[in-house]
């Protein structure tokens, strides 16, 4: 009896000790928007194919003829990579001093959300993770339309 007791001790032993080891690994397996992004590399392909298809789009193009493009895409990058809990700090203006007297439409807004979009279908992105960055970049909308 004594033995029987013993080995039942030690199995639960063993048993809690699994389960801590993948408490702990579940833990540390934990990825990031960030990483379902596909991480900086990935987020830096999509803002490219983003501006590209701006710069082709007639509905919203106009909105950037005055852009500093470098600057822009450094602080999407950025602003991308901060949102989806990335290694990143966005350092740009706010969004409201950013998008004030452009007079941006929910037509213009939505357009440019749909070339977000297709940036990253066309960089293999999946829906799931399309929907995660976007909920997270939705906030900022009252502060990019009509201002």
């Amino acid at each position: 009896m004594k033995k029987l007791i013993q080995a039942i001790m030690k199995a639960s032993t063993l048993i809690v000790g699994a389960l801590l080891l993948s408490a702990c690994q579940s833990v540390h397996n934990e990825t990031t928007l960030y990483d379902e992004l596909g991480g900086l590399p990935a987020i830096e392909k999509i803002v490219d194919g983003f501006i590209y298809q701006v710069g082709f789009d007639e509905q919203i193009v106009q909105h950037f003829e005055q852009t500093d493009l470098d600057r822009f895409r450094s602080k999407l990058i950025e602003q991308i990579c901060e949102v989806s809990d990335g290694p990143c700090q966005y350092s740009g203006d706010s969004m409201l001093d950013v998008h004030a007297n452009m007079d941006i439409n929910e037509s213009e807004f939505n357009r440019t959300v749909d070339l977000l979009i297709m940036s990253m279908e066309k960089h293999g992105i999946p829906q799931t993770t399309q929907n995660k960055l976007l909920s997270r970049l939705a906030p900022l909308r009252p502060d990019i339309i009509y201002h």
